[in-house]
């Protein structure tokens, strides 16, 4: 199933094409390609070029990829443990020089965005997830000193719809919305 964005304007087709889909086939992504998605998201702007951003991830049928699971909200795991790839994207808070970087944040989210964009450019579908547990992240991963994780991404192939249980059927069956683009661009 392919989700397309009715939009207004011209936009790229792979921006109308990305949507975040929650049934995957579980079919495997090569390391070829999960590194492929990590430079896509390597190339994205940043502050001072200082790239605040790190990527961990375990493939499906690695040994690591349960704890990823595990590290999720019980309603996500519901349907994220069928992606063929499992991230987790940190966030560096502090510039090398030591001072808050008031921008990591956004930064991170631009290296998503381009994760994601390249994602569907192959194929791929993917779901940015917030729901996951911070103290057990922390726990069960080795985060990295000045690292803080921001989301958990879901990666795969597209899958049966059909086979999820509500409330995630409707939505991944939903049309696709969003705001009118008069409140989100505000002529002054």
């Amino acid at each position: 199933m392919e989700k397309i964005a009715d939009t207004k304007y011209p936009v790229q087709e792979v921006i109308r094409r990305r949507w975040s889909a929650r049934s995957f086939n579980g079919a495997a992504i090569s390391e070829a390609l999960a590194e492929q998605l990590i430079e896509a998201a390597s190339w994205a702007s940043s502050s001072m070029n200082e790239q605040p951003w790190m990527y961990l991830y375990a493939h499906r049928d690695s040994v690591n990829f349960k704890k990823f699971v595990d590290a999720l909200v019980p309603g996500n795991q519901i349907w994220a443990q069928y992606a063929s790839v499992l991230m987790i994207s940190l966030v560096k808070t502090h510039f090398e020089n030591g001072n808050t970087n008031r921008h990591a944040i956004h930064d991170v989210g631009a290296a998503n965005q381009n994760l994601m964009l390249e994602a569907t450019s192959q194929r791929i579908v993917g779901h940015v997830l917030g729901g996951f547990d911070m103290g057990k992240t922390k726990e069960l991963f080795d985060i990295p000193q000045g690292y803080e994780p921001v989301v958990f991404i879901a990666l795969g192939h597209p899958g049966d719809f059909s086979t999820l249980p509500e409330p995630f059927l409707s939505r991944e069956t939903a049309p696709r919305k969003r705001k009118p683009l008069n409140e989100v661009g505000v002529k002054l």
